[in-house]
């Protein structure tokens, strides 16, 4: 009996003494000992478009205050991609040009609800037409289409579902871009084990986690989406968050040399090109045509990263969530011309009616 008191009580011991050694993953961030030049950026060097973001309320909120936090950002102007449609829209629009004139640009989104019902398709475009007139510049479609979309019949509207192609037509008359996000990262897809580098995300947000029969496979939803990116060489399409091949610049490289008609955003995609610097620089300069500046989400003090990465050659700092990325990035520090067309130049070309008079040359 007293061998095994013994026994358990050197047991507790030493879960006592290790145990104090012993921390979730989530907790684990050092502080870099790392002894290098820091440039904390809190203002963009150049005025800047944000060509991805979300203001859910704007038919309503104080555009004003927003307008103000925008200024410290050295944002000029912000997409707004949520619009909705109809008199929500209109009110948008309404609003911002009656208390922050010019600062503001406005997509409608499509209701897909009753896909397959008699006359959608017609009403949807006319509904389109109509948004367009009062004052939308754009189209966003969002990851519901090809993930959680359903027709009448209750099956999976395909993004590029033919019941579809007169929008995307409609949209290359019009002369008005549509920002696209179709799926999500890969490893959404992937197992959910020590391989998996997005494990923490998808432990802390399970419901990100996807498979191939939710809905679908992912290289079946991006193809999907090429699809419609060659069915409708006269419509510009503005791929979300790199087309998702953000961790693979060869493929999206390729996809942007056969599909002129198809320029990308880098929205919650930062941490990518932030770790891989040298080749991030070579695709923004071999593309420096093709790329503008998204965020997504409103949180003013996130632009930070999104600056040091593209602005400097700072090495070896911290992403702002760690679910995101885990790992450290480093400064592309783009030259002058081609900050300009990330931060400006290109959203003027892609976006209609936003005022040069804002931009430097």
């Amino acid at each position: 009996m007293k061998k095994t008191f013994l026994a358990f009580s050197l047991l507790a011991t030493a879960f006592n003494i290790y145990g104090q050694n012993i921390m979730d993953f989530e907790k684990y961030d050092p502080p870099s000992t790392l002894v290098v030049p820091e440039h904390k950026i809190t203002r963009a060097k150049f005025p800047f478009i944000d060509v991805h973001n979300h203001q859910f309320g704007m038919a309503t909120q104080n555009l004003k205050e927003l307008a103000a936090e925008m200024a410290k950002l050295n944002m000029a102007v912000m997409v707004n991609l949520s619009g909705s449609n109809g008199s929500t829209l209109k009110q948008a629009v309404d609003n911002a040009k009656a208390n922050a004139p010019k600062k503001f640009i406005v997509f409608a989104n499509i209701n897909f609800s009753g896909v397959g019902e008699n006359g959608w398709t017609e009403k949807a475009v006319k509904q389109l037409e109509e948004d367009v007139k009062n004052g939308a510049n754009g189209l966003k479609i969002f990851k519901t289409l090809g993930l959680s979309v359903k027709d009448n019949t209750g099956k999976r509207v395909t993004v590029d579902d033919v019941r579809l192609d007169p929008i995307w037509r409609k949209c290359g008359e019009l002369k008005i871009p549509v920002l696209i996000h179709t799926a999500d990262p890969k490893s959404f897809w992937d197992p959910l084990d020590e391989k998996n580098e997005r494990w923490l995300e998808l432990k802390t947000h399970a419901g990100r986690k996807r498979s191939d029969s939710d809905p679908a496979p992912f290289e079946t939803l991006i193809q999907e989406q090429h699809n419609i990116f060659k069915k409708h060489p006269n419509t510009t399409f503005i791929a979300a968050h790199f087309g998702w091949f953000p961790n693979d610049l060869a493929r999206l490289g390729k996809l942007l040399d056969e599909r002129p008609n198809v320029v990308v955003e880098f929205g919650a995609v930062i941490a990518e090109l932030g770790r891989q610097p040298k080749a991030a620089k070579a695709f923004f300069t071999k593309y420096q045509d093709r790329i503008l500046f998204g965020k997504d989400s409103w949180v003013p003090e996130e632009y930070a990263t999104y600056f040091r990465v593209l602005e400097t050659e700072d090495e070896y700092f911290p992403y702002h969530k760690k679910y995101h990325a885990f790992w450290r990035m480093y400064g592309m520090g783009l030259p002058d011309d081609i900050l300009k067309k990330v931060y400006y130049k290109n959203a003027l070309r892609v976006v209609p009616n936003i005022d040069r008079t804002l931009f430097p040359d």
